[in-house]
C-alpha cells in the first residue's frame, strides 16, 4: 500500500520503537541512500547501526581512540565518514564491516563542524572552526580544494551535486559551482544576523529550491531548530527537534506549524531525519526513536 505524506498522515506519526543503547547524547544520524539502514554516533564514542525494515539494532562499533561526530554513509556499502572529537581534527573513512579505517583526511587544525557527502559522486566537503572549507575525494587523502572564509562555515550540496552552499558567520550564504569553485561564489545572500544563535547546518530541499538553516537557538530562521532540521523527501514538510524533547513539524511552503509530535525523549532532541525511501522518521536524544504513521488515525 502506498501512502501519501499529507498533514493528516504527519499528525498520525507515533513512536514505534525506542532504543536505549547509548549512555550519552547522540550527536549525528544518517540514513543509507536506500533507506534500509540508519547509522548514529554519540558522545560516548559509539557508532550504532540499525535495520530500518526490521526495526532492530544490527551492531555497535566503538571509536574510543578518536571519538566520533558528523557521521555519514558513503555510496559504497558498509562504509562511512566521520569527524574526530579526540587526538586531532582528521576526518576518517571507516569500513563498518570489519571496523577498520580505510583512509584518513588530515588538514583541518580546529574542530570540524560541517561534513557533507556529494549525492552523486565520491567527493565530500568539510568545514572547520579554522575558518576553512575543504573539498575531498574519498579515493585520495589529499585535499582537492581549499577555501578560506571569514568565519565558522557550514556547507551543503544541492541534490544534483553540481552546486554547493557555504554558510559563513551565521549571516551569509555563498553558492559555488563545483566545476569552477576556485573562481569564487556565483551568488551571495546576506541574511540579518540573529544574536545568541549560530547556524549549525544547511540543507537543500530535494527539489533544490529551498535551503533550510538549522541553528542552535530557539530563534526562527527559516525554521526553529535546536540542532538539526530535516525535509521530508517530497520537500513539503520540515521536521525539527527541540529542547522540550518533542518533534515540531511545519509546512515548508506556508511556514504553518502542522503539529508537535510527542515522544518519550528524556532530553533535547538533537537529531531528526526522515527516511529517504520509507514512511519513517528517526529522532534522537540519548535514546533513538523510530516513528511510523498510525494508519488507523488517517
Amino acid at each position: 500500500m502506498k501512502m501519501k505524506l499529507v498533514d493528516q498522515v504527519v499528525r498520525s506519526f507515533r513512536v514505534a520503537k525506542v532504543f536505549r543503547e547509548n549512555t550519552d547524547k547522540i550527536n549525528s544520524i544518517d540514513f543509507s541512500p536506500n533507506g534500509e539502514t540508519l547509522i548514529s554516533c554519540s558522545e560516548d564514542d559509539q557508532i550504532v547501526i540499525y535495520d530500518c525494515e526490521k526495526g532492530t539494532q544490527v551492531r555497535t562499533v566503538n571509536s574510543k581512540k578518536y571519538g566520533v561526530d558528523l557521521i555519514h554513509f558513503t555510496h559504497a556499502k558498509n562504509t562511512a565518514i566521520h569527524s574526530s572529537t579526540k587526538v586531532d581534527d582528521t576526518i576518517r573513512y571507516l569500513s563498518l564491516h570489519d571496523n577498520k579505517y580505510i583512509r584518513y583526511f588530515p588538514g583541518h587544525t580546529k574542530k570540524v563542524v560541517s561534513l557533507c557527502l556529494s549525492p552523486v559522486e565520491d567527493s565530500f566537503l568539510s568545514g572547520s572552526l579554522d575558518k576553512t572549507l575543504r573539498l575531498w575525494d574519498l579515493r585520495s587523502p589529499n585535499c582537492q580544494g581549499l577555501m578560506h572564509l571569514s568565519g565558522r562555515p557550514v556547507a551543503a550540496y544541492d541534490p544534483e551535486g553540481l552546486i554547493f552552499a557555504a554558510g559563513v558567520n551565521s549571516e551569509l550564504i555563498k553558492l559555488y559551482d563545483l566545476r569552477s569553485f576556485d573562481k569564487g561564489p556565483f551568488i551571495n545572500f546576506k541574511l540579518t544576523q540573529e544574536k545568541e544563535c549560530d547556524w549549525t547546518g544547511l540543507k537543500f530541499s530535494r527539489d533544490g529550491k529551498t535551503i533550510l538553516i538549522s541553528t542552535n537557538g530557539s530563534i526562527i530562521r527559516l525554521v526553529d531548530a535546536f540542532h538539526e532540521a530535516s525535509f521530508s523527501p517530497d520537500s513539503q514538510f520540515i521536521f525539527s527537534g527541540s529542547t522540550d524533547g518533542r518533534v515540531h513539524v511545519w509546512n515548508a511552503d506556508t511556514g504553518y506549524k502542522v503539529c508537535v509530535l510527542n515522544a518519550d525523549h528524556p532530553g533535547p532532541v538533537q537529531c531528526v531525519q526522515f527516511n529517504p525511501k520509507y514512511m519513517m522518521l528517526a529522532s534522537a536524544c540519548t535514546n533513538m526513536a523510530f516513528w511510523l504513521p498510525s494508519v488507523d488515525d488517517t
